[in-house]
């Protein structure tokens, strides 16, 4: 990877942590998602991040359990090659409903102990109302995303 690559790839990284992502799977996503192989060992993530790969092999399961990458098969060696999924970012939204039911029932279940008005209750119905409506047009905007994404019959 060029030197460019290599720190814009790290630059991607910190905003990643920024966002709570743990600094290993962080740098691990980034160097998928920047490299310019179609998939890599974990032995060459490790050699361009300068860590072993047994220390990168938590955030290699991270990485595949949230959809972002997969392993793949490659004829003649006996490695496991790992790639950025199509679609990773659709299906990370996606796995995103499970942590919106737990907002909405979070709220619901605070909402029952403080009461509905309290102002603790209309702050939590607030909340509640929030993750319902995102819960509710997720589905609708993937889909429509998908839809984007898909070859038209007729274009070229």
């Amino acid at each position: 990877m060029s030197d460019d690559l290599t720190r814009a790839a790290e630059r991607f990284a910190l905003t990643l942590i920024q966002y709570g992502l743990q600094r290993m799977t962080a740098r691990v996503m980034a160097a998928l998602l920047f490299t310019q192989q179609e998939a890599l060992t974990a032995g060459e993530i490790g050699e361009r991040l300068g860590v072993s790969s047994g220390a990168m092999s938590g955030a290699l399961k991270n990485l595949i359990s949230m959809g972002m990458i997969e392993r793949v098969p490659a004829p003649g060696s006996r490695r496991e090659h790992f790639r950025f999924r199509d679609g990773a970012w659709a299906t990370l939204m996606s796995s995103q409903n499970d942590a919106l039911n737990l907002m909405t029932r979070a709220a619901d279940e605070g909402i029952a102990t403080a009461g509905t008005e309290t102002l603790a209750g209309r702050r939590l119905a607030e909340m509640r109302d929030f993750y319902s409506y995102m819960l509710g047009e997720m589905p609708a905007l993937i889909e429509r995303w998908h839809a984007t994404r898909r070859p038209r019959a007729g274009r070229s």
